[in-house]
């Protein structure tokens, strides 16, 4: 063998394979499921084999939360063992309440809840403790528990007093109750209840897959759920029914909605409510609920928000074909029924809680560490110079 057969150049970098980069991960399977399934075929959403909008009108939030845990809808007997349980975990510390009454007053809730929940984590000894009886009991816990921190901290921002759960009340007459001290006519407590059944759960979306990338590290539930929430906040996300809201604020008067969203449109806005990652001929989930933000405009009154709505999803579709996701007609469902529009993204995490606990007990059980690649575009291999030879 001669020496130039031995001969290695150090400088040498060899071709990049060429690889199939997704930005986003866009089309990708990263792993399997059993918690819900997003069909853009045939344009449905089932969680656990049950069509989305069934459970909506025919079950409870509670029942549909039995089954993202147990994987099967409750019998009467055990939905009444599961609301024991879940009412007896709805008091939170005073240390608890203390933390979210320390806050600043002008953070964002999700800043709050995303305190609070950590805040939780530091109070269970049982942290790293994840069997499976244990997870599914902290999940719980945070079903129960989430909604008074929201409650407690919807009451200290407006200078109000802690009002303490109340344990003969469904989870949503109690948020009601919680926050504004009384609960409302059954139409509302319906379609709130519709709200978090339609929001509870949705495939490997951006929060979800955090929540299981940090379970996949072997880390806890409650730092799975803080991440969660971290990715839920952002406006491409959770945030977006937040900002459909303060797109309606802002337009005001439905007459002037469609001209609104033919200039927003012109002007390559970017409008927030429409359009799904997943979903191409319009969200499973939006008929269900703008027929119970309808029933809150007859309610309410308040019917302008539903004007406004039908002028600015018409334009839309007319225009670029691109429809409602959920966030539209929840956002002003939320504003119709008293929340301020801050509050609108944790009473999302109250719903998604349950998706996320389930996907994080699903991973936790087949677990293997979610690491993906990356596919790099920098500068090619070089050497360092000395800081006196830089120029």
């Amino acid at each position: 063998m001669s020496t130039q057969d031995n001969y290695v150049n150090p400088d040498y970098v060899p071709e990049p394979e060429k690889v199939n980069t997704k930005k986003g991960l866009e089309g990708s399977v990263i792993d399997t499921s059993s918690v819900s399934k997003v069909n853009p075929d045939t344009n449905s959403l089932i969680y656990r084999g049950y069509p989305v909008q069934d459970l909506a009108e025919n079950c409870r939030f509670e029942e549909v939360a039995y089954l993202m845990y147990k994987s099967e809808l409750p019998t009467a007997a055990q939905l009444a063992e599961f609301e024991k349980l879940e009412r007896s975990y709805r008091d939170i510390s005073k240390d608890s309440l203390n933390v979210i009454k320390a806050l600043p007053k002008k953070c964002h809730p999700m800043d709050s809840i995303r305190t609070g929940v950590s805040f939780l984590g530091c109070e269970d000894e049982r942290i790293w403790d994840a069997t499976p009886a244990t997870n599914y009991d902290k999940a719980v816990r945070l079903l129960a528990k989430i909604p008074t921190m929201v409650a407690a901290d919807f009451r200290f921002k407006k200078g109000l007093d802690f009002i303490p759960p109340n344990k003969d009340l469904s989870l949503a007459e109690n948020f009601f109750h919680m926050c504004f001290g009384k609960v409302p006519q059954k139409e509302v407590v319906k379609a709130f209840d519709v709200s978090l059944i339609l929001y509870a759960e949705h495939s490997f979306n951006a929060s979800t897959f955090t929540s299981r990338v940090v379970t996949s590290t072997e880390s806890d539930i409650y730092s799975a759920t803080v991440a969660g929430i971290g990715a839920l906040k952002g406006p491409l996300h959770g945030g977006a029914n937040e900002m459909v809201m303060h797109m309606m604020k802002e337009i005001a008067d439905p007459a002037k909605a469609e001209q609104w969203m033919l200039d927003a449109l012109a002007n390559k806005r970017k409008v927030m409510g429409f359009g799904h990652r997943v979903y191409k001929k319009g969200d499973s989930r939006v008929p269900t609920m703008r027929k119970y933000a309808q029933l809150m405009a007859d309610v309410t009154g308040e019917t302008k928000w539903m004007r406004m709505y039908d002028s600015l999803e018409k334009v839309m579709v007319e225009k670029k074909k691109i429809y409602p996701n959920l966030d539209f007609p929840a956002g002003p469902a939320y504003f119709m029924m008293g929340f301020e529009i801050d509050f609108f993204t944790p009473i999302f995490v109250m719903a998604r809680t349950t998706g996320w606990s389930a996907h994080i007990m699903e991973q936790a059980a087949n677990n293997r560490i979610i690491r993906p690649l990356s596919e790099y575009i920098g500068a090619g291999q070089r050497k360092v110079t000395p800081i006196s030879e830089r120029r």
